[in-house]
């Protein structure tokens, strides 16, 4: 290993990986720094490049640590070694980039160089970038839901994968939720595989109506959200062993399934990742050996007669889907529609949720009323960030409490910009 004021200089597998600013911290609180990040993936990266390898990554970038700002990078650095490898990737809206393929631990640490914390990966491979051979169940819960019914969630999803004899491989998403990945056979489009998805998830809350949901809006969200949507094309997820943006630099952890019912999301780090790897190997390892088929989730699609479902607002409107209306913005509906009101929106996260608490101290009788599913925290994705918009579902405060929308000042170039 060679070493400078500025840069180490790592031989991983008879390549060359420069790490620049190795002492740069990316997560204040263990003060762990973009070293420790290489020296991570480096540990892990036979499992990492099962979840991530051989298939087009989208680069999600940390530059100054969680604290700072971050930003998406569809396309590949054009500065980058010969080694590295790229795709070209084209994308519903029309545009294409040539997206970073993984092969080995070497490009792991190159991206990890970059402060790219997390892997996300696109459900294909690089030698077909047309058919999905990854169906990805989401299990996001809304505020207020307990890890316990998560578990809950994660049971019933797996007892419908099973009766569909697909076999699911879980993992913790590394924030509050749970993903459980099914391998599938290469044959079917990426509408295909959303409409499976979907099916699923609607019949996982069909089976257990009190603990998940199948509502695209969040408004109408209660208990655990099947994200069938993270099936469409251009969607990407957390892949297993990736980083998250989370202070204790939480990792989305493979479990075994007779873990998931004892085991908790903060036990998985990048502190702890590496000692639990080297002692039970990669417990995704059999994943690409279980390759299943949809037509039975495509059938029961079909036997459940309810149509699609909307899709990402930056998809253009489909000619099978719903009325891509919110509720409460509905003319005519035959449920009443939802008292929902903007409070706020900003670049950062942070200053969204300031805003929301001034909010709350001026209207304190309504805000006593407020469950927590009834604040909707909106992550609004542009092309290469992320604004914040903040909602409120006045549902459960009484109509005479119920303040009116009030004027927003938002900055006009947050949707421009993003």
């Amino acid at each position: 290993m060679a070493k400078n004021s500025s840069a180490e200089i790592l031989n991983i597998a008879d390549r060359e990986v420069t790490i620049s600013n190795p002492d740069k911290v990316l997560f204040p609180q263990p003060k762990l720094t973009k070293l420790d990040l290489v020296r991570y993936y480096i540990a892990v990266s036979e499992g990492a490049l099962r979840g991530a390898g051989g298939r087009p990554n989208m680069l999600v970038r940390y530059p100054n640590g969680i604290e700072g700002d971050h930003f998406y990078q569809k396309r590949a650095p054009s500065s980058r070694p010969p080694w590295i490898e790229v795709v070209e990737l084209r994308f519903p809206s029309g545009r294409a980039a040539d997206e970073v393929v993984p092969r080995d631990a070497a490009a792991l640490a190159w991206m990890a160089n970059l402060a790219c914390l997390e892997l996300h990966p696109h459900p294909v491979r690089a030698d077909d970038l047309d058919h999905p051979d990854e169906l990805r169940v989401d299990l996001d819960p809304v505020p207020g839901v307990t890890w316990k019914q998560i578990q809950q969630v994660t049971a019933v999803a797996r007892a419908v994968l099973d009766d569909y004899k697909l076999v699911g491989w879980p993992k913790t998403s590394g924030s509050r939720g749970m993903h459980i990945c099914v391998r599938i056979q290469p044959r079917w489009s990426f509408d295909e595989v959303r409409l499976a998805a979907l099916a699923l998830a609607r019949e996982v809350e069909r089976r257990a109506p009190k603990l998940a949901t199948s509502a695209w809006w969040k408004e109408e969200r209660q208990g655990v959200f099947v994200d069938y949507n993270q099936n469409a094309k251009d969607r990407t997820v957390a892949a297993a062993y990736s980083v998250r943006p989370k202070p204790d630099a939480r990792v989305s952890a493979p479990l075994t399934w007779d873990e998931v019912d004892h085991c908790e999301p903060e036990d998985f780090t990048l502190l702890t990742l590496p000692a639990r790897f080297k002692k039970l190997g990669d417990l995704h390892a059999g994943i690409d050996e279980h390759a299943g088929s949809i037509e039975g989730l495509l059938e029961l699609f079909e036997q459940q007669g309810l149509g699609d479902a909307p899709w990402p607002p930056h998809y253009r409107k489909q000619d099978s889907e719903p009325p891509r209306v919110q509720p409460s913005k509905r003319k005519s509906t035959r449920k009443p529609k939802l008292p929902l009101i903007e409070i706020g929106r900003a670049r950062r996260k942070e200053d969204a949720l300031a805003g929301l608490e001034r909010w709350k101290a001026r209207h304190s009788e309504a805000a006593m009323h407020l469950q927590p599913a009834d604040v909707l925290v909106d992550a609004m994705r542009g092309r290469y960030s992320t604004w914040t918009r903040i909602r409120i579902n006045l549902q459960h405060v009484p109509e005479a409490l119920r303040p009116a929308q009030e004027p927003l000042d938002p900055d006009e170039k947050i949707r421009s910009n993003s």
